[in-house]
């Protein structure tokens, strides 16, 4: 008797079957991989720099936005990311 987890993962497969990544591809999502962990910490050292000059000039309005602005271009950078692999494990 099967479990109702491989129950679950046999209907997953037949409705939408996983396909398997091709060697290019594996090294294009890699090196996109690379690239985005890059630019994140690129963006998270400049605005944790620019969240400490606020702080230290005890202005909490910008330390706020930069804040925000952060959690912003995270975000933004992390969906960019995605939406390139899936462009990759589309072809």
């Amino acid at each position: 008797m099967k479990s109702a987890y491989e129950l679950a993962m046999e209907r997953l497969q037949q409705q939408a079957p996983t396909s398997k990544l091709t060697a290019a591809q594996k090294e294009k999502i890699s090196e996109l991989d690379v690239l985005y962990k890059a630019k994140r910490a690129e963006k998270e050292l400049f605005l944790k720099g620019e969240l400490a000059k606020a702080q230290a000039t005890g202005d909490a309005e910008t330390y706020e936005q930069v804040s925000q602005q952060l959690v912003r271009e995270l975000k933004r950078l992390e969906d960019d990311c995605e939406e390139k692999k899936e462009k990759v494990r589309a072809k």
